[in-house]
């Protein structure tokens, strides 16, 4: 069939299998060419990643295998393609990265499963004695809207929304060029505490106890947690909201961990990066028309990054940083203890640039201060539609 993009209410329901591949092929070809930037003496050697298949997940085992040569087991719960319907982008990405992983001699694996089970952990320790390796670096990088607990079988659902009071503010649909009064009234005490459970650091944290007590994590492992904070105007409904407080939840069981398990020399870390285009991005209010004219004053700058980009910095600058002569240099952390990627975005200069345009921007003048174009054409491009390269007039097999 030939596939087109089907998008309703800001979400895109299709994948493209070809896009999909081509996409994950260009992030691969993206680190390949910068493998002589990384260190040969500090690198990861075994990466788990937990949640996959797209985003800062998918970048940084991507970053990890093909930068660094690790071996890498990839865990994200996908849909696979059904009659005409077709998989989820990450059922595409993950088989063209163990494809291209497969062909570069290294080891991977992918498995499909919930990340929030038991079972999934389990799985993951058997497939790591089965293929002998020890994690030296465990990302966490989930992006679930819901989460059952394990313990209880209760369904949990997070919500993106203020606390203590109604937040307002602008909106673009990037697809129509349309811009709205976006309102959101205050959140629950159940809502707050379901977007923690959530999205909070609760399952990290049984995910890095049953890896250690399955004997598959090494001496001196480092674990990660995405984050992001945002600019200030945008902390009413963000890092004042119910996801800020997740995300603070998640900062305490940073340091919870690397107490825990100080023997072991685990050092547990919150990486907070910069905006980009997701899955969710273009619903979440006021982030569409903040990200496309942040696009835009970065991109001016020459200082703009998507997520592969900010994976390469990541691992070559922080995590497994070396000086001149070789030696190792100290991961660089904030007050907070995190390591910080959204030093470019959050500059003075290029917040004042962005708030400049905000305030006065409008419909007629949408397109000289908002990449708006930029913004759609990575959001179909996580779909693996626009894709250069990509014949889209082909007939595709969704299989």
């Amino acid at each position: 069939m030939i596939l087109r993009p089907m998008i309703r209410n800001s979400i895109c329901l299709s994948a493209h299998p070809a896009g999909c591949a081509a996409e994950t092929l260009r992030q691969i070809e993206y680190i390949k060419a910068r493998k002589g930037l990384y260190s040969t003496t500090r690198r990861p050697k075994s990466v788990l990643v937990i949640g996959a298949s797209g985003g800062y997940g998918m970048a940084s085992r991507i970053a990890a295998a093909f930068g660094s040569g690790a071996a890498t087991i990839g865990l994200s719960f996908e849909r696979a393609p059904s009659g005409n319907k077709t998989g989820t982008p990450g059922f595409y990405g993950n088989r063209a990265f163990d494809q291209a992983a497969a062909a570069a001699g290294l080891s991977s694996r992918s498995l499909d499963m919930d990340a929030f089970t038991a079972e999934a952990k389990a799985a993951v320790i058997a497939a790591a004695r089965e293929m002998g390796l020890r994690f030296d670096l465990v990302v966490y990088s989930l992006a679930s809207p819901v989460r059952t607990d394990p313990a209880t079988g209760i369904l949990h659902r997070s919500v993106i929304k203020p606390i203590g009071k109604t937040y307002s503010g602008t909106t673009v649909d990037v697809f129509s060029g349309t811009l709205s009064h976006a309102e959101v009234g205050p959140a629950t005490e159940e809502e707050i505490a379901n977007t923690v459970k959530v999205m909070g650091g609760e399952d990290w944290e049984l995910w890095l106890d049953a890896l250690a007590k399955g004997a598959v994590l090494s001496d001196g492992c480092v674990t990660l947690a995405y984050s992001y904070l945002g600019p200030e105007f945008s902390w009413p409904i963000y890092r004042d909201g119910t996801i800020g407080r997740a995300k603070l939840h998640l900062d305490e069981t940073a340091r919870r961990l690397t107490a825990k398990y100080a023997t072991t020399g685990l050092h547990a870390h919150v990486s907070v990066n910069k905006a980009v285009v997701t899955r969710a991005s273009a619903v979440i209010p006021i982030i569409p028309l903040y990200v496309s004219v942040l696009f835009k004053v970065m991109k001016a700058r020459g200082n703009h990054e998507d997520c592969i980009a900010q994976a390469d910095r990541l691992f070559r600058d922080r995590l497994y940083a070396q000086d001149a002569k070789g030696q190792a240099v100290p991961i660089p952390l904030d007050d907070e203890g995190r390591i910080r990627l959204d030093e470019l975005e959050l500059s003075a200069g290029v917040q004042a640039e962005v708030e400049a345009s905000l305030s006065h921007i409008s419909e007629a003048n949408l397109h000289s201060l908002a990449d708006i174009e930029g913004f759609k054409k990575d959001f179909l491009a996580v779909h693996g539609f626009g894709v250069e390269g990509v014949d889209y007039e082909a007939e595709s097999d969704t299989e």
